[in-house]
């Protein structure tokens, strides 16, 4: 049996797919990778190479196919559907599992014209349609449509939040398919809980001092993060309230500058990629979630799992995790932030109440509960 897994980007299997690649070898797979390797606008190339070099361990081929997330540029799209469809009728896969919207519809419409189309099982999985509640209409029409065609070549669409689980069960997939809810991608809610803070060490690399308030935002440096809208909050805030920030993105410069011209530059820490998210994450004291669209968050959920009082956007996947006011807070207007850090940093006895359910809630997307969904989804013939 051989196994495809197809993204955009290699973060994205870097990230969220490699339980999901040892699944499948675990079933006695041979398993292929396919993405665009020379992607860089996420991950650096040290950290690329690290990673084919373990899916090399691992015995995993690599293919390298252009996929770009620009829907705008026709020309790679055609060349990526050349690409993948070659590799398709040339490793005869008995299974596909498609990661990233446009990627995924490039690798669905091949794999319609390919010579495997009768004999091998195509598995979408959305980590966040790109039509959802308060979207731009016209941008909402459009994307539902892209979903609606690419769902009639899938098998089993998976959704990892509510919202887009109501959606897709609307649409009609390939003879049989199917519709499924799964929890995200799971969390490794005992690795997590391993691990510990260091608020010492980093106090003392930003440079601050003790009595400092920690606000954390985890995520790219792009305007669907909406990291603008805390450093904004932040001239509204008590002098030793910081704002640091783990991710990389076109915005960097843009937010120094924004900070500068708030008087707050001293205050906002754009600490770039980090591989120790968790560490730091035990080290400050809120976790900020400002995004426009989201899936459903790893970090979120990870943030929780380590006990951090959460503030979020009013937005799906975010809001399935914070209910109501019992596992922190979701702000419906900009002002909200403000107000809500502000009630974390006063009510200590209740800050302590929304920890302990969100840490209750969390443990239903642990990654054993969403590997053994994904398992059963892997052994339908």
């Amino acid at each position: 049996m051989r196994a495809l897994m197809t993204a955009t980007v290699p973060s994205m299997i870097g990230q969220f797919n490699m339980n999901n690649i040892k699944l499948l070898l675990e079933l006695g797979y041979e398993v292929d990778v396919a993405c665009n390797f020379n992607d860089r606008s996420v991950w650096s190339d040290e950290k690329v190479e690290t990673l084919k070099n373990t899916l090399h361990d691992m015995n995993v081929k690599t293919y390298q196919i252009d996929f770009e997330r620009n829907m705008f540029k026709i020309n790679n799209h055609l060349k990526s559907y050349h690409q993948i469809k070659k590799l398709m009728n040339l490793r005869e896969y008995n299974l596909i599992h498609t990661h990233t919207p446009i990627s995924s519809l490039i690798t669905r419409i091949a794999f319609k014209n390919s010579n495997i189309f009768n004999k091998c099982r195509m598995i979408y999985t959305a980590h966040g349609f790109h039509f959802f509640k308060g979207n731009n209409p016209i941008n909402n029409f459009i994307f539902k449509n892209i979903e609606k065609y690419g769902a009639k070549y899938t098998d089993t669409l998976i959704t990892i939040n509510k919202e887009d689980y109501e959606a897709a069960k609307k649409f009609k997939l390939r003879k049989n398919g199917t519709v499924e809810y799964v929890p995200g991608v799971g969390i490794d809610i005992e690795k997590i809980n391993s691990i510990e803070g260091n608020r010492e060490k980093l106090l003392e690399e930003l440079n601050i001092s003790n009595d400092s308030i920690l606000l954390l935002s985890v995520g790219e440096l792009n305007e669907n993060k909406n990291h603008r809208i805390v450093i904004e909050a932040l001239p509204l805030l008590p002098a030793n309230v910081h704002y640091l920030i783990c991710g990389v993105g076109s915005l960097k410069n843009q937010y120094f500058q924004l900070a500068k011209d708030l008087n707050v530059e001293n205050r906002l820490h754009l600490l770039g990629y980090k591989d120790n998210i968790i560490e730091i994450m035990k080290s400050c004291d809120i976790f900020i979630f400002p995004s426009k669209r989201e899936g459903l968050s790893v970090a979120l959920m990870e943030a929780m799992t380590c006990g951090l009082p959460c503030i979020v956007s009013a937005i799906r996947g975010n809001v399935d995790l914070i209910i109501g006011d019992k596992t922190g807070y979701v702000c419906k207007k900009n002002s909200d932030y403000k107000k809500f850090i502000l009630k974390f940093m006063i009510e200590k006895e209740y800050k302590q109440i929304i920890i302990n359910n969100a840490r209750t809630i969390i443990t239903n997307f642990d990654k054993k509960n969403v590997l053994n969904t994904i398992s059963n989804l892997y052994k339908v013939n």
